[in-house]
């Protein structure tokens, strides 16, 4: 027992001493086909095993180039996009050693440019970590000069965004690019697997609430707010199963005042519902396909992030507006770990690891995930708004040539008239425009 054949032994020789001579691309590219093969097989619990050779592989081959040049904190960001999806990488690297990284699927991107995409992951990792590196590599950055006065702003010193090209700094955004490129690949192996429990977990979660109809589009709902400011709701949308990201719909909360999620709930609900039954009725009138409106699909099923408080408004709204959906709650045990859910006033207990728990708890963390996510974007642009922003005269395309042409605001701010008419597009009014604001601002 535990005997291997002459020939499986040689191959793992060989493959140690490829690993040894640092030929651990030639590796993993054996590893990759020998992976694609088990998973157009269905071999879903071999092309597993293989993914996490892959990825012991890739660890080793970092070590070997994990020393860079000097020994400062930097981050190294790259994005890798197959035919439809992108995927996007951080490396955290601390006193010159890579101390940790963080990787975003953003689907439906690949038609999107690399300088896009990088902004849009700089704005959403930054905003929410505590640390900003002085140094940041990347391929490109749209809006270069205006996100870096946002990240420096958020540092409270200068951050520099670097677009390396050429020696170790560009070699080492190459090996972040591979490793997106490794991770999007994991991500679609995992899917082709994810389908196999999505046959079977609609049905189970039909027969937990006794529904007449299999759940297919399923929508939850979630309210953030911090300190009762800038309350948010989120709409998340999973179809057979899956996150639908593109009927992802979010509330900025119009008439209610602090921090009131019952109300708050209220509000997106009716605003939601009352949209698809005006979309229904234009579209029904103009004999279109449904797929028209943003809101006039409506849902099997309802998920609601809390208890019968939230269940309780669902319901309401539902028939003032004298729609039938069913309608439950998603409750968490003192852990905020998800245990059931409430349907009819009643608390159906789900088993920790049954297909439909891994189902809710999914459904649970997307929501409240992209609920905080669009807290901290209202967040953001408050920190992104810049003083430029209150000088007349002067628009988005004056405000990225002055900070292209001074470096910041506080050499904007030191400018002489001859210095501000240096900048294109800055004729004498704007100038002096800019002169004023400063002088009364004293800033």
């Amino acid at each position: 027992a535990g005997l291997i054949s002459k020939e499986d032994y040689a191959k793992i020789v060989h493959d140690v001493i490829k690993l040894l001579s640092g030929r651990s691309p030639e590796i993993i590219k054996g590893l990759k086909e020998e992976m694609e093969t088990a998973a157009e097989n269905l071999e879903f619990e071999k092309a597993g095993v293989l993914r996490d050779k892959i990825n012991a592989v890739t660890k080793i081959q970092e070590r070997q180039k994990i020393i860079t040049g000097s020994f400062e904190d930097e981050d190294y960001i790259h994005i890798y996009s197959d035919e439809k999806d992108t995927c996007a990488q951080v490396f955290l690297v601390r006193q010159g050693k890579v101390l940790g990284r963080e990787h975003f699927i953003l689907e439906d991107t690949a038609d999107e440019s690399v300088g896009f995409i990088i902004a849009q992951v700089i704005k959403e990792f930054y905003g929410g970590t505590p640390f900003i590196p002085p140094h940041i590599y990347a391929p490109d950055v749209e809006d270069h000069e205006l996100i870096e006065e946002w990240l420096s702003t958020k540092k409270g010193s200068k951050v520099q965004l670097k677009i390396p090209k050429r020696g170790d700094k560009l070699k080492f955004l190459n090996l972040v690019q591979k490793n997106a490129q490794n991770t999007l690949e994991q991500f679609k192996l995992k899917l082709l697997k994810d389908k196999e429990l999505q046959g079977t977990v609609l049905t189970d979660l039909a027969n937990l609430l006794d529904l007449e109809d299999l759940p297919h589009r399923i929508e939850a709902y979630d309210i953030s707010n911090i300190q009762g400011f800038d309350s948010v709701g989120s709409m998340v949308v999973f179809e057979n199963g899956k996150p639908k990201n593109g009927d992802y719909r979010r509330f900025k909360i119009k008439t209610v005042v602090g921090a009131n999620d019952y109300d708050s709930m209220r509000e997106i609900l009716q605003r939601r519902f009352r949209h698809g039954l005006e979309e229904i009725k234009s579209i029904q009138e103009r004999k279109l396909e449904f797929s028209h409106g943003k809101f006039s699909v409506f849902p099997d099923l309802i998920l609601m992030d809390g208890g019968k408080g939230q269940v309780r408004v669902a319901l309401e709204v539902l028939e003032e507006l004298g729609i039938n959906i069913p309608v439950a709650g998603m409750v968490k045990d003192d852990r905020h770990n998800s245990r059931g859910l409430i349907y009819n006033n009643i608390e159906l207990p789900i088993k920790a690891r049954s297909n439909v728990m891994q189902l809710i708890t999914r459904i649970q963390d997307e929501v409240h995930r992209f609920a905080i996510s669009y807290h901290r974007t209202l967040r953001d642009k408050r920190m992104f708004h810049s003083v430029l922003d209150e000088i007349p005269n002067v628009g988005e395309k004056r405000k990225k040539e002055l900070l292209r042409h001074f470096g910041s605001v506080d050499n904007i701010k030191k400018a002489t008239l001859e210095e501000l008419l240096q900048t294109p597009s800055i004729n004498k009014k704007v100038a002096d425009s800019i002169l004023s604001f400063f002088s009364s601002k004293k800033i």
